[in-house]
């Protein structure tokens, strides 16, 4: 009884809700909501910007994230809230969506055209136009003519010749005019008078058809406009002449989009008739009404997706140049940014049935495989390095940070993430991976590359493409994940691994700036003062390839780095320079490899060793692993990065 009062009263304060929002009225009514916020009549447009913006913009730095920081410089990116949750990414396509809207909720020259999205399957084109319908649906209420099957703007009911004067008044436009069947039911039931005729608010539905039109590809021999713009009930010809606005059935794609918005998908693969008709409606506002009954007002924001390939094609028909000049079309390409790609697989897994434990680094490589596919090569830099630099992270090379400008190797490779595998392709691969291991519920790194390896080889490629495929997982991602894998397994022996990585750092930083300076070293606890120890330092640079004359120009360098950051209020530890943060992982990791190897291989371990296996194996469940991936991973270390 307890749950049937709580579902009660779940009912009741949504009912009273809905009752507190709804309203119903007269025109008189309506005019006093306007006259007291003019913005009850906006246009479509400028809702949906408006719904936009309501949730909040915010700067890609506010997030002082290190990378977006290397990865933008002082470039000023807007992260838009409204789509912050589900869009990763695609930043820059998302600002030219609302700049779109923005300047169509001023009425400047977009407001007449289509807004299309162009890019390759999985990109998220669908997934954007569902946001934009899902935010439509969140919205207030629109005020509408009551029993209009275009749910009117109530203002049409104003004649032509009182317009000025009411617009003075209220400090709104009045945009537009009756549609055949109220302007019929205006003459026929209330004799004219305009002002009794009932307003009532309505809210959005794509279920309900109510301000939210889909127009799918329909078959090019079946096609028929009676989807864009509605039909004549036959079955009233017998009461009613032709001429009669009580035949029309105006419930059409872009009759039930007007006040939202009316989505085509596949656009292109429908046929001109049906594109001429979208055109209309944006560019004149207007869309004929079917048989005899000349034109009706539309207001509804046009969206539009297909392909490139077919965007492709129809641009190359100069005789679609009418068309291609009222579409404003925005790319929107794969993600190419590794944190934000493994974002999205997590946003996937959250929403979906799938429960099995997913082992740390296991998104990661496979959207490192993603991302590789989508980039285009450059003599610049190795793939797997312009991967890491599009993410912002910094890439040491013979110990110094590699000085590449991202932005230059975006201005290179203008068609980047248009082409590649699909979000999709890699949520199959995690299916696959789980399927092959259902006893242990659990997918990593090494059945998931082992799942992408079995897709590749089956998947309708070039031979080129699949040889290029099979070259990132089997060669580029082993190495990668072994790479990985090993600073797993140090970070697990090393007791205190970042306590022991802190001393590294401050004693080198001691030793290098005493050189630099040509001063001692104060010990820390004897106070004894002491030359700069050579050897100590010399241990650490070699790691990264720092050897001879070199080490003077590195330690200046740090130094310097370091003196620099220090004055900008920054934190400093191990993790501040990049090539020295990379010296020390590689020195920690030398000093336990023969104990690692030892321990992950030996069949028979004395007392000593199993105690530090049991260690490890902890360290690794604390971190993430369940003891199904930790087996694994162990066994792949031991027969992949310690043969003897």
């Amino acid at each position: 009884m307890d749950h049937n009062k709580e579902f009660e009263t779940i009912i009741k304060q949504d009912r009273d809700l809905h009752h507190t929002r709804s309203w119903r009225g007269n025109l008189l009514g309506y005019l006093e909501k306007v006259k007291d916020d003019p913005t009850t009549a906006k246009l479509s447009h400028a809702r949906l910007y408006d719904r936009m913006m309501k949730a909040g913009v915010r700067d890609i730095h506010e997030s002082g994230d290190p990378h977006v920081k290397r990865l933008y410089k002082d470039e000023s990116i807007k992260v838009y809230d409204f789509f912050a949750d589900e869009f990763f990414g695609i930043e820059k396509t998302i600002s030219q969506i609302v700049r779109y809207f923005h300047a169509a909720s001023l009425k400047g020259e977009e407001s007449r055209q289509v807004l299309y999205l162009m890019g390759p399957v999985g990109s998220g084109k669908s997934s954007l136009v569902e946001k934009l319908h899902r935010g439509l649906e969140e919205s207030e209420s629109i005020y509408a003519i009551e029993g209009c099957p275009m749910f009117e703007e109530p203002l049409h009911l104003i004649p032509r010749h009182l317009r000025k004067e009411f617009e003075k008044m209220l400090g709104v436009h009045v945009e537009g005019d009756l549609c055949p069947v109220c302007r019929f039911r205006l003459r026929e039931e209330f004799g004219g008078k305009y002002e009794e005729f009932p307003v009532c608010t309505l809210e959005f539905s794509k279920r309900s058809r109510i301000g939210i039109g889909v127009v799918p590809p329909v078959d090019p021999n079946n096609q028929d406009t009676s989807v864009l713009i509605g039909s004549e009930d036959i079955s009233k010809l017998d009461l009613y002449s032709e001429g009669d606005p009580r035949v029309l059935e105006l419930n059409g794609a872009l009759n039930i989009g007007n006040r939202g918005m009316v989505e085509f998908i596949e656009v292109f693969k429908n046929e001109i008739e049906y594109l001429h008709c979208m055109i209309t409606a944006t560019q004149e506002k207007v869309v004929p009404a079917p048989g005899r009954h000349g034109l009706v007002y539309v207001d509804t924001v046009i969206v539009a997706h297909s392909n490139e390939a077919e965007w492709q094609k129809f641009k190359s028909d100069h005789t679609n140049e009418a068309i291609l000049d009222r579409i404003v079309v925005v790319r929107v390409p794969y993600n190419l940014r590794l944190s934000e790609e493994v974002k999205i697989y997590q946003k996937i897994i959250r929403n979906s049935d799938f429960r099995a434990h997913v082992a740390p680094h296991t998104l990661e490589i496979a959207s490192m495989f993603a991302i590789l596919s989508r980039l285009e090569p450059t003599n610049k830099c190795d793939l797997m390095t312009k991967l890491k630099l599009y993410n912002g992270e910094e890439v040491v090379e013979k110990g110094r940070t590699k000085k590449v400008d991202v932005q230059e190797l975006r201005d290179a490779s203008k068609r980047e993430g248009m082409n590649g595998i699909s979000t999709r392709f890699i949520m199959k691969a995690l299916d696959n991976a789980l399927s092959d291991n259902t006893a242990g519920n659990c997918i990593n790194p090494i059945n998931v590359r082992e799942a992408l390896v079995n897709m590749v080889k089956e998947a309708d490629l070039s031979d080129d493409t699949r040889k290029q495929y099979l070259e990132f997982l089997q060669d580029t991602l082993h190495k990668e994940y072994l790479e990985v894998l090993e600073k797993e397994i140090t970070r697990a022996f090393v007791y205190s691994y970042q306590e022991q990585a802190e001393v590294l750092f401050q004693n080198y930083l001691d030793h290098a700036e005493a050189y630099v300076n040509k001063s001692k070293v104060k010990d820390r606890n004897t106070k004894e003062e002491l030359n700069p120890d050579e050897g100590f330092m010399k241990s650490i640079e070699e790691q990264i390839a720092i050897i001879g004359s070199a080490a003077d120009g590195f330690r200046q360098e740090v130094i310097a780095y370091l003196w620099a950051a220090n004055r900008r209020g920054e934190k400093i530890d191990y993790r501040s320079y990049e090539p020295l943060k990379e010296a020390i992982e590689k020195k920690l990791i030398t000093s336990v490899r023969d104990l690692s190897r030892v321990i992950t291989k030996a069949r028979m371990r004395d007392e000593e060793q199993s105690e530090k296996y049991n260690t490890m194996v902890k360290n690794l469940l604390d971190r993430g692993y369940c003891h199904t991936c930790v087996d694994m991973i162990l066994k792949y270390a031991a027969n992949n990065l310690w043969k003897d």
